[in-house]
């Protein structure tokens, strides 16, 4: 198939991707919404009052970029999963694979999909965050790029474990006993200079905390983490999965019958 073929495969892709998820909007983006308000309320208005401030900032500018970052991780992840696993589920992606769409294009779609989620979770959350607290961005590129970066790592690794599913209950274990435990201890709620020397070093072994950390440098200019380690460790881990997804969909032994 030429490009022009290849770049209407790849836009009816993301368009239906796009559809899939604003056609029950009540349930893909609202519900996320009210989460993350909830934690506006709890930890920002309610625990933050008490605890003052944390690196040199109130408690609720501090977690408000970690919580915008956390929307967009859970929802890019959970986009993918969801939709490539029906896909697989229902015996659709074999008719992909054996039309002349390449390989590349139905990954990056799908991607492109999840980040579109992801994005537009974190957006409603940004506008929440804003009746709770004033946000100010020191740096705008960092702060796009971290979003852009953190969307496609999710949403491949979301890909990945629809790949290896087999059943829907599978696409709930590793939110469930891997991504919110790495959300929660990735200095989403705290500063990883509170930690003892021992736990800080472990921390660093979680990607989540260069994510967070890079984004929260682009709104408030403040890091525990040297930002060139979070782009090192983002662009890695973009490059492996997208590679590993790449070669997992065009192997295809997971995908067919």
């Amino acid at each position: 198939m030429n490009f022009p073929g290849q770049w209407e495969a790849f836009k009816t892709i993301v368009f239906r991707e796009i559809r899939r998820f604003m056609r029950i909007w009540v349930q893909t983006l609202v519900p996320p919404a009210i989460t993350i308000g909830l934690y506006f309320i709890i930890f920002g208005n309610l625990i933050g009052s008490r605890i003052g401030e944390m690196g040199g900032f109130d408690y609720m500018q501090f977690v408000v970029p970690g919580l915008i970052m956390m929307a967009i991780i859970q929802n890019s992840y959970a986009n993918v999963v969801s939709s490539f696993f029906g896909t697989k589920y229902q015996k659709n992606i074999e008719e992909m694979l054996v039309s002349p769409v390449s390989e590349v294009v139905i990954l990056t779609g799908y991607i492109v999909g999840g980040m579109a989620r992801g994005l537009a979770v974190g957006a409603i959350v940004t506008v929440l965050a804003l009746f709770f607290t004033d946000l100010t961005v020191n740096n705008w590129w960092v702060t796009v790029s971290m979003v852009f970066l953190t969307s496609i790592v999710f949403s491949l690794a979301g890909f990945i474990n629809a790949v290896f599913a087999e059943s829907f209950d599978d696409i709930t274990i590793i939110p469930t006993f891997v991504l919110t435990p790495m959300i929660y201890l990735g200095g989403v709620f705290y500063s990883v200079d509170l930690l003892p020397d021992f736990w800080a070093n472990v921390s660093l072994i979680n990607p989540i905390l260069y994510m967070v950390n890079g984004f929260r440098f682009g709104i408030l200019g403040v890091s525990d983490i040297d930002l060139l380690q979070a782009y090192g460790m983002l662009i890695f881990f973009v490059v492996v999965g997208y590679s590993y997804s790449l070669y997992l969909l065009t192997k295809a032994e997971k995908l067919r019958s």
